[in-house]
């Protein structure tokens, strides 16, 4: 009976990475100087951050990674993030991030947006999926979520005009809406995508959502191989729950996109299992996809039992960003093979074990 159990989880794995990690026919050919370790931008964050970024820490040492992290102390209470923080980043290119805490009203400014305006990361990507032996209401759930970063609702443009009023401006702009629409396109196109879905509620918000649709249907005229459809954000989130297998690569405005992220990433097996980042021309910032402000709560931070799933994820496709595909893969299938015997998961995947122990068999399980 065990060794029944056991074929059928290596079956199901080899399953999942062919999904993620087709046969290859090839080897990856490095450039010259590509082995370089390279530097890598730190921000453990608040709550929970520590323990999941300690855990990428402990898994990249584990795997002899190419890379290095130079680590900054930030938390979400601070008035901006410091300046040699914002250099370290400019310098080294990409960031790997915890959450950072943003209080709730009172006008003081989340530390998140600073970074994705002082950047310019203008594209946030969350990638939803199934995990094999992570049963979940749906199956067939690949979803990648392309939102716009820097505009839209989050443009902080608030004033109250008199005394119990409050006007908070949207902002859609068509250089903003066409290099989103851009990316989202390119990514479906490098990835083997067959949709496109732009989401919009363009019937109540005319100009502005109907500007961002008329930046995606032009951008859509330049990959006649990929399918383009429309959908209104409210029958968006009813699809969304009722029939998530439709959905391929969705585009959407700034608040949408988060919205959509996170249902989407409830729907494929919780928050804390979905990868994601922020990326722009010259910059790019890896952290927990959905819910990516989420800094846990005091009594699992003292029980040390974060999920750091999410994270680890994260940090695979940061490897895979910076050109070091096999520790992406290596990474990435130890996961996997995690999840999919059940043994070691975190009270939100239903199990009992800490960060630590979810650690320790994620480095186990490294071939």
């Amino acid at each position: 009976m065990a060794t029944r159990r056991s074929a059928q989880l290596l079956k199901q794995l080899f399953a999942s990475r062919s999904r993620l990690n087709p046969t290859r026919s090839v080897t990856y050919m490095p450039r010259p100087g590509d082995g370089t370790p390279r530097a890598v931008t730190l921000i453990p964050g608040d709550g929970i951050g520590p323990l999941v970024t300690g855990a990428v820490e402990q898994v990249m040492e584990a795997m002899h990674a190419p890379l290095y992290f130079e680590k900054y102390d930030v938390h979400g209470d601070m008035k901006a993030v410091p300046t040699e923080v914002i250099e370290s980043i400019k310098k080294n290119k990409v960031c790997l991030k915890g959450g950072l805490a943003t209080p709730m009203g009172g006008g003081v400014s989340s530390l998140n947006m600073q970074l994705r305006k002082e950047l310019d990361l203008y594209a946030s990507l969350v990638n939803c999926f199934n995990l094999p032996g992570l049963p979940t209401r749906h199956e067939n759930v690949d979803i990648v979520v392309i939102r716009e970063n820097t505009e839209g609702e989050y443009s902080g443009l608030e004033h109250e005009v008199v005394p119990g009023v409050v006007e908070s401006l949207k902002v859609i702009t068509k250089f903003c809406s066409e290099r989103i629409a851009k990316y989202a396109f390119e990514y479906a196109y490098l990835n083997n995508r067959k949709k496109v879905t732009a989401v919009h509620k363009a019937n109540i918000m005319k100009l502005a959502d109907g500007l961002f649709l008329e930046s995606c249907r032009e951008v859509a005229t330049q990959y006649p191989g990929i399918k383009y459809n429309e959908i209104i954000v409210d029958n968006c989130c009813m699809q969304l729950v009722a029939k998530p297998e439709q959905f391929d690569v969705m585009v959407t405005p700034n608040l949408y996109g988060n919205l959509v992220a996170n249902t989407a990433a409830g729907i494929a097996g919780g928050t804390g299992v979905m990868p994601g980042g922020n990326v722009g021309a010259d910059h790019a910032v890896f952290e927990q996809g959905a819910s990516a402000g989420n800094v846990g709560n005091e009594k699992v931070v003292e029980q040390q039992k974060a999920n750091p799933v999410a994270l680890l994820l994260s940090s695979a496709m940061m490897l895979r960003h910076l050109q070091f595909p096999a520790f992406a893969d290596r990474l990435e299938t130890a996961v996997e093979q995690v999840i999919l015997e059940g043994k070691h998961r975190t009270k939100d995947l239903g199990g009992t074990s800490t960060t630590q122990e979810v650690v320790d068999a994620v480095i186990d399980a490294l071939d």
